[in-house]
């Protein structure tokens, strides 16, 4: 269950023509209790839906209000939150950390209670559960970005969060790619936020928030929510 109470960021900024600094709402308030299994947030680029992402992930705390993923509050409760929560980012390369798909499961398992002894056969374990055992040893860098996306995936879910927030994981991807990647989080047992800009995936969810302007503006089953999101790009491009 993830829940926000008139969770609010705000940040300081300098006003357009200078002058003393202003606060500037990035978003919010947003107050809503998310239990389904699978939900998606969909908007425009800068609408304010990574900064919903990194506030539930513990990344960017609530200027005021609050948030709580299974009752843990994320500005209170940070280091019980990183047990409990894992965080898939866009680019790979921004959390893949060792040299070789082994090594950086084996990195994650140090977080778990999986003695050392057990950690490679455990590693190997979770990288065949994504295709990638036969790449165990290669240099990271030479994987494709879809199999560095299940590598970053599988180094996550070593640690057997509860709650998988994605920020836009799919975005760097090929056709191919966003299938299998969108395939693996959909099969996940653990309660998935997913923020997107492919609305076939979207479109799969329990439940969709639309983000615009720093605020939740439609929240609801997918096929409305999405059909809003649709209508609010349309009427924006009517106006340029």
């Amino acid at each position: 269950m993830i829940e926000l109470d008139t969770a609010e960021v705000t940040a300081w900024a300098p006003p357009p023509g200078g002058g003393r600094d202003r606060v500037v709402r990035l978003l919010g308030p947003v107050s809503a209790r998310l239990a389904e299994h699978r939900i998606a947030v969909v908007g425009a680029n800068g609408s304010g839906k990574s900064t919903l992402a990194r506030l539930v992930g513990g990344l960017v705390r609530p200027s005021s209000g609050a948030v709580r993923v299974d009752g843990l509050d994320t500005a209170r409760d940070a280091t019980a939150l990183r047990r409990h929560l894992g965080i898939l980012f866009t680019d790979p390369d921004a959390q893949l950390l060792m040299p070789t798909p082994l090594e950086d499961v084996m990195l994650s398992l140090r977080r778990t209670p999986v003695p050392a002894a057990e950690r490679r056969a455990t590693a190997l374990a979770w990288l065949d559960r994504f295709s990638l055992a036969d790449r165990a040893e290669l240099p990271v860098h030479v994987l494709s970005g879809g199999q560095k996306q299940l590598l970053a995936l599988a180094s996550v879910l070593a640690t057997e969060p509860h709650v998988l927030v994605c920020d836009e994981p799919t975005t760097l991807l090929d056709l191919r790619w966003r299938t299998v990647v969108d395939e693996a989080l959909a099969a996940l047992p653990q309660q998935v936020l997913l923020v997107t800009h492919d609305l076939e995936a979207a479109v799969r969810a329990d439940r969709v928030l639309l983000v615009d302007g720093g605020a939740v503006t439609a929240d609801g089953d997918p096929e409305t929510t999405i059909d809003a999101y649709r209508e609010l790009m349309r009427a924006r491009a009517r106006a340029r």
